[in-house]
């Protein structure tokens, strides 16, 4: 979180969830976590961030959905939309996958997902991922 901090104002930061693992099922389960932050860092600037902390971390490259030491994603930036070669926000996946719905409404349930209208929280309601995520 250090490091995250350097560069952004950490703001608040879920309880660590454990879930079920998603791709692949033959794997350890995944820990998650949602950190809000606020940030001048535009958005190309704030996926090199999270790409430094991922190896900094020692993230080596394992494969979609693999095991790994962290995974850093930007879910949503405010309303920013971006469409680009190796980044889209808010995250493609992120209405489908309890594993991200649920730490993200601990932390910011009011947001409103561009460009669907709705809230993490509405997302999360509707939500029909079936795969498990438990507090720890």
């Amino acid at each position: 979180m250090s490091a995250l901090s350097r560069e952004t104002r950490i703001v608040s930061v879920s309880r660590l969830y454990a879930s079920e693992p998603f791709g692949r099922a033959r794997q350890p389960w995944f820990l998650n976590l949602a950190v809000r932050v606020e940030t001048e860092l535009p958005p190309r600037d704030l996926l090199l961030l999270a790409k430094r902390l991922e190896t900094g971390a020692g993230r080596l490259a394992g494969g979609r959905w693999g095991p790994r030491r962290l995974d850093v994603d930007i879910i949503l930036m405010g309303t920013t939309v971006v469409s680009e070669p190796g980044l889209v926000i808010p995250h493609e996946s992120m209405a489908r996958r309890r594993f991200c719905l649920v730490p993200v409404a601990e932390v910011a349930a009011e947001a409103v997902v561009p460009p669907t209208g709705k809230t993490v929280a509405q997302l999360l309601a509707s939500c029909e991922d079936p795969l498990e995520v438990i507090a720890i």
